[in-house]
């Protein structure tokens, strides 16, 4: 049996949708491969489509990118996506994938797994909402701020889409809010 990984410093949340590729492209070229720290990328995705973000993801950061999968434990110095079809928490310090909630109900998958972070991890996690429409991840960047965690929030002006960067700011909770 080999030596077991050491938790992340961090867990990372970062929400994007609507034009959150470019977002996620720009903020993975900005981070330090070896820091420590684990990102959990959770989008919008239809269950219909095959993602490509983890091939994409992967021209802009030597961290490995993984989609996660029920149990898996966040590793330092790694980026998880959110699989198409599923909603995802953080549960006993594990990721849990969740069968999506039936349409007609409000579909809010970044607010979803920030809350879970933030009831495990507390001052140990960061929210980043990044380019999309509407306002998931607000919910979520509350309960990381409640909890004691770090927010930061993209700029709206340089977010393709502005309703969820905007919505975030208007919290007043930001601890950051960057291009």
């Amino acid at each position: 049996m080999g030596p077991v990984a050491e938790p992340p410093t961090h867990v990372i949340a970062i929400g994007a949708s609507a034009g959150g590729l470019e977002a996620l492209e720009r903020f993975f070229d900005n981070v330090p491969a070896r820091s420590g720290l684990a990102f959990v990328v959770v989008q919008h995705l239809s269950s219909d489509h095959k993602s490509m973000m983890g091939e994409l993801l992967s021209r802009h950061t030597a961290m490995p990118v993984r989609t996660a999968h029920d149990g898996a434990a966040p590793e330092p110095d790694t980026v998880w996506l959110i699989p198409p079809g599923a909603d995802l928490v953080m549960e006993g310090g594990v990721l849990r994938l969740l069968d999506r909630r039936p349409k007609p109900a409000l579909h809010l998958p970044i607010d979803t797994f920030m809350e879970s972070l933030a009831s495990q991890r507390g001052e140990r996690c960061v929210a980043v909402v990044l380019s999309g429409t509407g306002s998931d991840g607000t919910r979520g960047l509350r309960a990381v701020k409640e909890a004691g965690g770090y927010v930061i929030v993209q700029t709206p002006s340089s977010a393709r889409f502005d309703g969820m960067p905007s919505s975030a700011v208007a919290t007043g909770l930001a601890d950051l809010i960057l291009p």
